[in-house]
């Protein structure tokens, strides 16, 4: 069976320069979603948004916008500017499951509010032409929640929904629920994709395995921890390149350059690199130590000397 590989939106990770640095150096990624579009009740695209999805910063790309929102207005408004700019599908995010987000009724705090998703739905699909396509939690407290959605979901034509395998209150804590993923399967005749701790081949086709008919896999986490992984799915190999800290040196220096000139001072290019860090540090063989010698890089010179080293070291 054929299948596609996705990249799951995480907020500040997976921007343009993420996106085409994988993308450059790593492969085997099909679709990238963006981060998500929040427009706090004010109809006004953010800068960074819109550089985030100038087609010229996606040239070679398939990317997919998404919009976090509990208000029909603000979804046609973000519809309306994709569509300009080129895009043909909105992706809504009811998966986010940060408590700033799901306070507000948005993310996954808004999985339980059946009939305001109805409403907003239905007035999307009167007012626009725009392609919808879902990313959701389990629900937020129990999986009965989005057991109640699918059927609201099944009156529109929605074009698939992405579900990670977890609920809106464990965050990224505990391990997915696959059982509670298959009955979203058996439940709904929507076209479901699996998100959920992919982060190993092997894991892959474990999945693979207890989900025989979804062909469509979103990778979040695990990518940023080990941009290999989804070119070393698509190749079955559980062996990275021979190359693989020369390629990985390379991608973190784009990155380091995009973000170093984008961002202002020492202070926030610091922070940016140490929290994906947190991530890299899975692929070397002591990511600990790896980890606690990048904390403690206090300057941009003692960052770069620190991952010098590291990398020598492999």
């Amino acid at each position: 069976m054929s299948y596609t590989l996705l990249s799951s939106p995480l907020q500040g990770f997976t921007d343009f320069r993420f996106r085409n640095a994988v993308n450059n150096y790593f492969g085997g990624i099909d679709t990238y979603y963006a981060p998500y579009i929040r427009l706090n009740g004010k109809l006004v695209i953010k800068s960074s948004y819109q550089r985030d999805l100038l087609p010229e910063n996606n040239a070679n790309l398939e990317v997919i916008p998404q919009v976090i929102t509990n208000d029909a207005d603000e979804f046609l408004f973000v519809a309306k500017y994709v569509q300009e700019l080129g895009y043909k599908e909105l992706n809504w995010n009811l998966g986010c499951p940060y408590p700033m987000v799901t306070k507000s009724g948005m993310g996954s705090g808004l999985i339980c509010q059946t009939q305001k998703i109805d409403t907003i739905l239905e007035r999307v699909h009167a007012e626009s032409d725009i392609i919808v396509s879902m990313k959701m939690r389990l629900g937020y407290e129990n999986t009965e929640e989005i057991l109640q959605v699918l059927p609201i979901l099944e009156n529109y034509p929605i074009k698939n929904v992405a579900i990670h395998a977890r609920l809106g209150k464990q965050l990224y804590n505990g391990g997915v629920n696959l059982d509670a993923f298959q009955q979203c399967v058996d439940a709904t005749k929507l076209k479901l994709y699996y998100n959920g701790d992919i982060t190993s081949v092997a894991k892959f086709h474990e999945m693979q395995e207890r989900f025989p008919s979804i062909d469509h896999w979103m990778i979040g986490r695990g990518l940023i921890a080990d941009p290999f992984l989804p070119s070393m799915i698509k190749n079955n190999s559980k062996e990275y390149p021979s190359n693989k800290m020369e390629l990985f040196s390379d991608f973190h220096d784009t990155l380091y350059a995009g973000y170093s000139e984008s961002l202002s001072g020492a202070t926030h290019i610091l922070l940016k690199m140490h929290h994906l860090w947190e991530y890299f540090s899975v692929i070397f063989s002591n990511p600990h130590k790896v980890h606690k010698k990048i904390k403690k890089a206090k300057s941009i010179r003692n960052y770069e000397q620190a991952v010098r080293e590291i990398i020598k070291e492999g």
